[in-house]
Protein backbone atom coordinates (compact mmCIF):
# COMPACT_ATOMS: atom_id res chain seq x y z
CA UNK A 1 0.00 0.00 0.00
CA UNK A 2 2.86 2.40 1.16
CA UNK A 3 4.12 1.65 -2.26
CA UNK A 4 1.38 2.71 -4.36
CA UNK A 5 1.11 6.07 -2.53
CA UNK A 6 4.85 6.81 -2.78
CA UNK A 7 4.39 5.95 -6.61
CA UNK A 8 1.05 8.44 -7.36
CA UNK A 9 2.97 11.06 -5.40
CA UNK A 10 5.68 10.95 -7.62
CA UNK A 11 3.51 10.56 -10.78
CA UNK A 12 1.96 13.75 -9.04
CA UNK A 13 5.03 15.72 -8.32
CA UNK A 14 7.02 15.26 -11.54
CA UNK A 15 8.05 18.43 -13.30
CA UNK A 16 5.81 18.98 -16.36
CA UNK A 17 8.09 18.91 -19.69
CA UNK A 18 9.74 22.24 -20.61
CA UNK A 19 8.91 21.45 -24.29
CA UNK A 20 7.00 19.01 -26.35
CA UNK A 21 8.31 19.15 -30.13
CA UNK A 22 6.52 17.89 -33.45
CA UNK A 23 6.77 17.87 -37.14
CA UNK A 24 4.11 19.01 -39.54
CA UNK A 25 3.27 16.90 -42.26
CA UNK A 26 3.98 19.53 -44.34
CA UNK A 27 7.42 18.91 -45.34
CA UNK A 28 9.75 21.67 -47.38
CA UNK A 29 11.99 24.20 -47.32
CA UNK A 30 9.65 28.05 -47.28
CA UNK A 31 10.81 30.12 -44.49
CA UNK A 32 9.03 33.23 -43.30
CA UNK A 33 9.78 36.27 -42.54
CA UNK A 34 10.22 36.44 -38.09
CA UNK A 35 7.98 37.46 -35.73
CA UNK A 36 6.89 36.98 -32.16
CA UNK A 37 3.87 38.38 -30.11
CA UNK A 38 1.42 37.63 -27.58
CA UNK A 39 -2.11 37.53 -27.50
CA UNK A 40 -4.73 38.01 -24.82
CA UNK A 41 -7.81 36.23 -26.19
CA UNK A 42 -11.22 36.33 -23.98
CA UNK A 43 -15.20 35.93 -24.95
CA UNK A 44 -15.27 39.73 -26.53
CA UNK A 45 -11.97 39.15 -28.15
CA UNK A 46 -12.06 35.65 -28.64
CA UNK A 47 -10.20 34.92 -32.20
CA UNK A 48 -7.05 36.18 -34.00
CA UNK A 49 -6.35 36.11 -37.42
CA UNK A 50 -3.11 37.19 -39.25
CA UNK A 51 -1.36 36.44 -42.32
CA UNK A 52 2.35 35.40 -42.13
CA UNK A 53 4.65 36.33 -44.83
CA UNK A 54 7.12 34.48 -46.83
CA UNK A 55 10.40 35.22 -47.00
CA UNK A 56 10.09 37.17 -50.40
CA UNK A 57 7.48 38.93 -48.59
CA UNK A 58 4.15 37.23 -50.30
CA UNK A 59 1.20 36.15 -48.03
CA UNK A 60 1.93 32.72 -47.49
CA UNK A 61 0.33 31.11 -44.54
CA UNK A 62 -2.97 31.85 -42.60
CA UNK A 63 -2.62 31.49 -38.39
CA UNK A 64 -6.20 31.62 -36.69
CA UNK A 65 -6.37 31.47 -32.95
CA UNK A 66 -10.28 29.79 -32.69
CA UNK A 67 -12.62 29.52 -29.68
CA UNK A 68 -14.36 25.93 -28.89
CA UNK A 69 -16.99 25.26 -26.31
CA UNK A 70 -20.24 23.52 -25.76
CA UNK A 71 -22.01 23.44 -29.12
CA UNK A 72 -24.63 25.84 -29.64
CA UNK A 73 -23.49 27.91 -26.65
CA UNK A 74 -20.81 31.27 -26.70
CA UNK A 75 -19.12 29.87 -23.57
CA UNK A 76 -15.33 29.23 -24.03
CA UNK A 77 -13.64 25.87 -23.16
CA UNK A 78 -10.68 25.69 -25.31
CA UNK A 79 -8.37 27.69 -27.92
CA UNK A 80 -7.30 26.25 -31.36
CA UNK A 81 -4.33 27.82 -33.33
CA UNK A 82 -4.56 26.87 -37.08
CA UNK A 83 -2.12 27.37 -39.69
CA UNK A 84 -3.45 27.32 -43.29
CA UNK A 85 -1.31 27.16 -46.54
CA UNK A 86 -2.91 29.85 -48.55
CA UNK A 87 -0.98 28.44 -51.87
CA UNK A 88 -2.42 24.97 -51.10
CA UNK A 89 -5.92 25.57 -49.39
CA UNK A 90 -6.85 21.61 -49.55
CA UNK A 91 -5.44 21.29 -45.44
CA UNK A 92 -6.77 24.37 -43.26
CA UNK A 93 -4.34 23.37 -40.38
CA UNK A 94 -1.08 21.97 -41.53
CA UNK A 95 -0.07 21.86 -37.93
CA UNK A 96 -1.19 18.45 -37.62
CA UNK A 97 1.85 15.75 -37.69
CA UNK A 98 -0.20 13.14 -39.40
CA UNK A 99 -3.00 12.84 -41.55
CA UNK A 100 -3.69 9.27 -40.59
CA UNK A 101 -7.28 8.86 -38.90
CA UNK A 102 -5.50 6.80 -35.97
CA UNK A 103 -3.40 9.56 -35.39
CA UNK A 104 -5.61 11.65 -33.52
CA UNK A 105 -4.87 9.72 -30.37
CA UNK A 106 -1.21 11.35 -30.41
CA UNK A 107 -0.82 14.00 -28.58
CA UNK A 108 1.99 15.24 -30.39
CA UNK A 109 -1.07 15.61 -32.88
CA UNK A 110 -2.50 18.07 -30.90
CA UNK A 111 -0.21 20.50 -29.82
CA UNK A 112 -2.54 23.13 -31.82
CA UNK A 113 -5.14 22.86 -29.11
CA UNK A 114 -4.82 24.97 -26.38
CA UNK A 115 -7.26 22.95 -23.37
CA UNK A 116 -6.56 23.50 -19.95
CA UNK A 117 -8.28 20.58 -18.82
CA UNK A 118 -6.89 18.29 -16.54
CA UNK A 119 -7.70 15.52 -18.70
CA UNK A 120 -5.94 16.07 -21.31
CA UNK A 121 -2.00 14.86 -22.71
CA UNK A 122 -0.25 17.87 -22.74
CA UNK A 123 0.04 20.19 -19.91
CA UNK A 124 -1.62 23.95 -20.45
CA UNK A 125 1.71 25.58 -19.98
CA UNK A 126 4.28 23.18 -21.71
CA UNK A 127 6.14 25.14 -24.30
CA UNK A 128 4.76 23.81 -28.19
CA UNK A 129 7.24 23.51 -30.75
CA UNK A 130 5.88 22.44 -34.03
CA UNK A 131 8.14 22.97 -37.19
CA UNK A 132 6.48 23.35 -40.74
CA UNK A 133 8.24 23.11 -43.99
CA UNK A 134 11.83 25.49 -43.25
CA UNK A 135 10.47 26.90 -40.25
CA UNK A 136 8.92 26.94 -36.50
CA UNK A 137 5.69 27.62 -35.06
CA UNK A 138 6.29 27.99 -31.06
CA UNK A 139 2.89 28.46 -28.88
CA UNK A 140 3.10 28.80 -24.97
CA UNK A 141 0.38 29.90 -22.90
CA UNK A 142 1.61 32.55 -20.28
CA UNK A 143 -2.11 32.32 -18.28
CA UNK A 144 -5.90 31.58 -18.27
CA UNK A 145 -8.67 32.28 -16.10
CA UNK A 146 -12.45 30.63 -15.50
CA UNK A 147 -15.57 32.39 -14.85
CA UNK A 148 -16.39 31.10 -11.87
CA UNK A 149 -13.00 29.89 -10.91
CA UNK A 150 -14.10 26.16 -10.35
CA UNK A 151 -16.17 26.18 -13.91
CA UNK A 152 -14.64 24.53 -16.85
CA UNK A 153 -15.42 27.94 -19.01
CA UNK A 154 -12.34 30.31 -20.17
CA UNK A 155 -12.84 33.98 -19.63
CA UNK A 156 -9.30 34.69 -21.06
CA UNK A 157 -6.17 33.30 -21.98
CA UNK A 158 -2.68 34.82 -22.77
CA UNK A 159 -0.65 32.57 -25.30
CA UNK A 160 3.07 33.73 -26.41
CA UNK A 161 3.48 33.56 -30.25
CA UNK A 162 6.96 33.11 -32.11
CA UNK A 163 7.46 32.41 -35.79
CA UNK A 164 11.13 31.69 -36.34
CA UNK A 165 13.47 29.97 -39.29
CA UNK A 166 15.79 28.99 -36.19
CA UNK A 167 15.02 25.81 -34.01
CA UNK A 168 14.24 26.89 -31.09
CA UNK A 169 14.79 23.32 -28.66
CA UNK A 170 17.99 23.97 -26.63
CA UNK A 171 21.23 23.07 -28.80
CA UNK A 172 21.51 19.60 -26.59
CA UNK A 173 18.21 18.45 -27.61
CA UNK A 174 18.43 18.63 -30.94
CA UNK A 175 19.66 16.17 -33.74
CA UNK A 176 22.80 16.37 -35.33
Amino acid sequence: MFCLLLVALSAQSAPPPTYIYAESFRHGTTRIIEDKFELKLTPQNRTFSEHVKDTQGFDHYLLSVIPFGPEGDTTITRWQVRLADLTHRYYNNILLSSLQPDAADNPRNQLFQLNPSNFVAIPIKAKRIIKVEGFYLVLQVKDYHFTPIDSPYLDSMRIAIELTNTDPRPATDTPK
